[in-house]
């Protein structure tokens, strides 16, 4: 029993310690607009100004500052494109070498990031093209690392997952207290040495919290993980070692596989015995061994093509608006600072909020899949079928959020802003939490990072159209982004398509 205690004990100082982590450091990048505010006073690209066309010898200067916009806004393009892009390589090594690979190269990644930023100076704000990107690559394996730990909450899972990627758009209120802390005379290269210190905390979390190399689903009883003071002996164990786990979680894992091990089983034992199941499984007369779509076919399976193309088209639109939300807001302060800062910390203030939404399309997922697997087992459909049919709710709920946020953005009207805001982070939220369930229900576990790295890094591709449409709102459009803004809600029609289209039965799926 005391055994048992400990065990939730540590699974739950693994979630709490996780949701710190990526709300405090994976996605900071994403606020973004809060930073720009203090590069910008700090004289960061300052040379790209010029004088304005209508400049007279008798008035005040008149300056041109487009041209260091587009630079600080191909930065933050370079560093999303590099959070997505990079998934894919980052996670085939979190695949093939296991978690403490993948975050001892996170770490490294994102503490070489902080320290480019706090030696950085606007003689040398160059070098925030890689800092930022170190920042994005490091910052997307943590939470590829974290995302696993939904698999030690059994039919909470969903929710675990998605609680992660809205801790992860949380973070981007970092850049808020940065700014904040800044106003207050803090210098930027103090804070930043602060969160490169962190790493220590990384470093811990890796090597006591984390397995070698996978946490399994479902999980075998007794599966334990991580560094410990003591080990138990596996020649000798008592009445309640052989007692199946009584948390809810693993009871429903017991119930729904019948997994029988060792309770000494740890995350280095796990492969071996699952190999090991399977051949006596495929001994027993009548068994069925359960066949695992490859990666390839899960690649080029359509189900895998329109997730990519529903989830392209709402990123983009949502970078679209990070990126250009502080040219954007002067556009419509007339050049006013103050108003300026003051809708960019409410901005700021509102994505401290996605760790609160996310949770709630994985309460619709789990619900709903539970639901769904109900009616399924009466009309004799299978789970895997009654698991991917449950998303349906959870796309369509994305895509109207999307709509409405892009709605309220294209309307250049200052207190409307308020409103984007809040639809932005509900949107967002349920946008890359809702992909990752997504992809873990529809796809064999054994390909997640890959898969989940692949459709975020040809999503990247799509998102490089951020600059372009950022250089047509500043050009052509005289930062007036209506125009730009008003073509994602022409594309409802096509994503509620692919939203329900998914919900139908396919053979290519696992």
């Amino acid at each position: 029993m005391e055994e048992q205690g400990s065990s939730i004990a540590k699974r739950l100082a693994t979630l709490i310690s996780g949701l710190v982590e990526c709300m405090c450091f994976a996605g900071i990048i994403f606020g973004w607009a809060s930073f720009v505010y203090v590069l910008k006073d700090l004289h960061y690209f300052e040379d790209w100004c010029v004088p304005g066309a209508n400049e007279t010898a008798n008035s005040t200067q008149d300056v041109d500052c487009s041209a260091q916009d587009e630079q600080l806004s191909l930065i933050f393009t370079i560093g999303s494109f590099m959070n997505n892009f990079m998934t894919f390589p980052t996670g085939y090594i979190f695949d093939r070498f296991g978690t403490t690979v993948a975050r001892l190269l996170a770490i490294s990644l994102y503490t070489c990031g902080t320290l480019l930023i706090a030696f950085s100076t606007a003689a040398t704000a160059l070098i925030l093209f890689p800092a930022l990107s170190f920042l994005s690559i490091g910052g997307i394996l943590l939470i590829l690392t974290n995302m696993q730990v939904g698999n030690l909450f059994g039919k909470h899972r969903s929710t675990i997952i998605t609680l992660y990627n809205g801790a992860f758009d949380s973070s981007s209120a970092v850049f808020l207290v940065i700014k904040l802390l800044y106003e207050r005379g803090l210098t930027l290269q103090a804070m930043f040495l602060f969160i490169t210190a962190c790493s220590a905390w990384h470093l811990v979390r890796t090597f006591f919290l984390l397995p070698w190399s996978h946490i399994p689903y479902p999980l075998p009883l007794g599966y334990t993980y991580g560094l410990s003071c003591q080990k138990r002996s596996r020649s000798y164990r008592t009445h309640e070692e052989k007692r199946p786990s009584c948390s809810p979680w693993e009871e429903e894992v017991a119930d729904s596989d019948n997994m029988h091990s060792d309770p000494a089983l740890n995350d280095t034992d796990v492969r071996t015995k699952v190999i090991v199941d399977k051949a006596e499984s495929g001994t027993a007369p009548g068994s069925k061994e359960r066949t695992v779509m490859s990666f390839r076919n899960c690649v080029f399976s359509k189900l895998f093509f329109w997730q990519l193309v529903w989830l392209s088209v709402m990123q983009l639109r949502h970078y679209l608006f990070i990126g250009t939300l502080n040219p954007m807001l002067e556009h419509m302060a007339a050049g006013d600072a103050k108003l300026v800062s003051t809708y960019t910390n409410a901005f700021a203030f509102t994505q401290l909020c996605g760790v609160l939404c996310a949770p709630w399309n994985g309460l619709i997922l789990d619900r709903h899949k539970r639901r769904q697997k109900t009616e399924g087992n009466d009309k004799g459909m299978l789970d895997s079928l009654a698991d991917l049919r449950s998303c349906v709710l959870s796309l369509a709920i994305t895509v109207l959020q999307c709509v409405g946020f892009s709605i309220c953005a294209s309307i250049s009207v200052l207190p409307v802003q308020y409103a984007t805001f809040i639809l932005q982070v509900l949107s967002r939220s349920f946008l890359y939490g809702g992909n990752a369930a997504f992809l873990s229900i529809a796809f064999p576990l054994e390909h997640f990072g890959k898969l989940y790295g692949l459709v975020m890094g040809l999503s990247a591709v799509v998102s490089l159209l951020q600059y372009p449409c950022f250089s047509l709102i500043k050009g052509p459009l005289n930062g007036n982004p209506f125009y730009v803004s008003v073509q994602t809600p022409l594309s409802l029609p096509l994503c509620v398509t692919l939203a329900l289209w998914q919900a139908v039965p396919h053979r290519a799926f696992c």
